[in-house]
């Protein structure tokens, strides 16, 4: 599986578990279930062949996430992170837990592919605030990265 398309079943996945409330295991394998057009709710994981990083993504994005929304806060000038749509609160999440927890993407790549999914998930002005958002925050990576 490419990494977009991980990238893109992880802000799903997140949207869910915010939406529903369900664990990260179940809603990576409802979105796998409709990508593979299978209709049954009991698909394992480990059936589907889907690889460990939209899980990692995943669990590694909630288990940061109180961390993450404070961090964020400090970029939202004149927002609050309770106040963006769930698309792009989902979309920012995902790409500071890559730039700063995770090492096997350069911040650049995973700017990109944020704006990318900010533009096909959310609205006309989506793709254009998140990166104004990871804009300002790329500039502070190796200070937010040293913190962590």
């Amino acid at each position: 599986m490419k990494r977009r398309l991980a990238r893109e079943i992880a802000v799903q996945s997140l949207y869910q578990m915010e939406m529903n409330e369900v664990e990260a295991t179940e809603a990576v394998t409802m979105l796998l279930s409709e990508a593979g057009g299978e209709n049954e709710s009991e698909v394992e994981l480990s059936d589907m062949g889907t690889p460990e990083f939209v899980l990692e993504l995943v669990n590694g994005v909630w288990e940061k996430k109180s961390e993450i929304d404070v961090l964020l806060g400090d970029y939202l000038k004149g927002w609050q992170i309770s106040r963006l749509s769930r698309v792009d609160r989902q979309v920012l999440r995902l790409a500071a837990y890559e730039m700063i927890y995770r090492d096997d993407a350069p911040a650049k790549v995973v700017v990109n592919e944020a704006i990318e999914l900010a533009k096909h998930f959310g609205t006309i002005e989506s793709g254009k605030f998140v990166n104004g958002v990871l804009g300002k925050m790329i500039q502070d990576i190796a200070e937010l990265k040293s913190k962590q």
